[in-house]
């Protein structure tokens, strides 16, 4: 169908026979044009905007499924505040005229109908009927953790509490953290039992750290009353030339609110910060958790969180916790720790 894929960081000039230009994302959940007809040697330009997506080939039958050895562009995030560009980019050539499939593996952003296609003729409009009744991804946390590059820190974690989990489907929530800005992108998600939050770090040095409420800017480890220990990422040291970023996956196992903060000095008192399920409405919104972390400059209220009791133990460099009977496991690989580039 097309020929190797290649990254094109910057603005893509080439001169081919006819060049199609697309863009991904940028606001709405689309790919603009959804469609183009085109020739043999013909290439198409896809241009990535906000938030984080992907170009990845799938078939007619499974919309939202990756094609065996189909092409994938890999996530591409673009801070919020990157408007003027420059954007990445991925181009593909065309070789023939058969139909090519393409979705965007974020999330559930295929299952809201962010497909396209390649000389589609009549079928485009069954495509993405089909990829909007189509909710299967795969359920293990291991396939659902973003794979990085060799020599790229990769780490995982798991939150439980008494529920139990699905026999279902997942998803798995794309984040960025940092770049340009001092901000998780998106900032506030809602996420079911058995989902993943993955969280991809950008440029400088950030963390992803679980707080509480009344503690936003302080770790739950140091400030529960009884022993409930919290995720941490640590340090994930990103030079401002790389082209691959760390990750550290968390996957949900009930639906409380879970309170996300970066660790790095000045940085959560400027309102980097993230809640998994934060209530819509009410004391307890994302907005309120941000104000009150900025209100709080990075410093400890007067309040101290309460938590289920957890016991400790080690066990081949990973940490397992037990809390009342479920277990939590955090799986560090290679963590790169510090305080540099701030």
């Amino acid at each position: 169908m097309f020929s190797n894929l290649f990254l094109v960081l910057g603005v893509v000039s080439l001169a081919q026979a006819a060049q199609f230009n697309v863009t991904v994302g940028g606001g709405p959940l689309r790919y603009d044009p959804q469609s183009v007809n085109a020739n043999p040697g013909d290439t198409i330009v896809f241009t990535f905007k906000q938030a984080n997506h992907t170009v990845s080939q799938s078939t007619l039958a499974q919309p939202c499924v990756k094609a065996a050895n189909g092409f994938d562009s890999g996530y591409k995030p673009v801070p919020a505040d990157n408007t003027n560009g420059p954007f990445p980019a991925a181009q593909f050539t065309v070789q023939d005229t058969n139909p090519v499939w393409v979705y965007c593996k974020q999330g559930n952003h295929c299952q809201q109908g962010m497909v396209f296609a390649v000389n589609p003729g009549t079928q485009f409009a069954a495509f993405q009927a089909a990829a909007m009744g189509n909710t299967t991804t795969p359920s293990s946390s291991a396939s659902m953790s973003a794979t990085a590059p060799t020599g790229v820190v990769t780490t995982s974690a798991t939150v439980t509490g008494s529920a139990a989990l699905p026999s279902g489907t997942s998803t798995d929530h794309q984040v960025v953290v940092g770049g340009s800005t001092l901000t998780y992108t998106p900032s506030n998600i809602t996420a079911q039992v058995g989902d993943t939050v993955t969280f991809q770090f950008m440029q400088k040095n950030h963390t992803a750290t679980q707080s509480t409420f009344a503690n936003p800017c302080r770790a739950l480890t140091l400030t529960s009353t009884s022993g409930q220990i919290g995720f941490d990422s640590g340090f994930m040291a990103v030079a401002s030339t790389a082209t691959t970023f760390p990750t550290y996956t968390v996957k949900i196992n009930d639906t409380s609110p879970i309170w996300v903060y970066c660790k790095q000095s000045g940085h959560c008192g400027q309102g980097m910060v993230f809640s998994v399920n934060a209530v819509e409405s009410g004391p307890n919104t994302y907005a309120a958790f941000k104000a009150n972390a900025i209100q709080l400059n990075g410093t400890s209220s007067t309040t101290t969180s309460t938590g289920a009791q957890a016991t400790q133990t080690k066990s081949g460099g990973a940490v397992k916790m037990s809390d009342r009977g479920a277990s939590v496991l955090v799986g560090l690989v290679g963590v790169a720790a510090g305080m540099f580039l701030a």
